[in-house]
């Protein structure tokens, strides 16, 4: 297995609803896990993902839902809408619907197609499926 150079470890409050939630909801692969020490590494396409419930180890100040105030990660899709469609139906409340948006790198727009949906703990997780890119100098606005 390889790892990437970043791998965010979220301290989750329940890992049992975390697994539920990333792999049965989501469509997450469980990679590997560590039941003594209620830990979990988790994939989806080329992201990974650390869960581990919270267990004091890693606490640098008091946890509050929602957990991860301030970050929100974005993860690459195919299907955006197949995804968002998978939460809604096991009963999963999105944090903002799909839209599309623009992003500028440089000289590039990017437009992509995205939702947010919070994880049980509060996680910020923003699927986003690419749509395409311009230069910006032949960039039109969506209609």
């Amino acid at each position: 297995m390889r790892f990437n150079a970043l791998v965010p470890e979220l301290s989750v409050s329940d890992l049992a609803a975390s697994k539920r939630f990333y792999l049965d909801a989501l469509g997450f692969t469980l990679d590997y896990a560590r039941a003594e020490s209620q830990f979990a590494f988790i994939s989806y396409g080329s992201a990974q993902i650390m869960l581990e419930q919270v267990n004091g180890h890693w606490a640098t100040g008091k946890l509050e839902h929602p957990f991860g105030r301030g970050i929100n990660l974005q993860i690459a899709s195919d299907d955006v809408e197949a995804l968002r469609n998978k939460l809604t139906a096991n009963g999963y409340a999105l944090f903002r619907d799909i839209e599309e948006v623009e992003y500028r790198e440089n000289e590039t727009l990017h437009r992509l197609k995205e939702f947010l949906v919070q994880d049980p703990d509060g996680y910020l997780l923003r699927f986003s499926q690419e749509m395409g890119a311009v230069r910006t100098s032949e960039a039109r606005p969506y209609a």
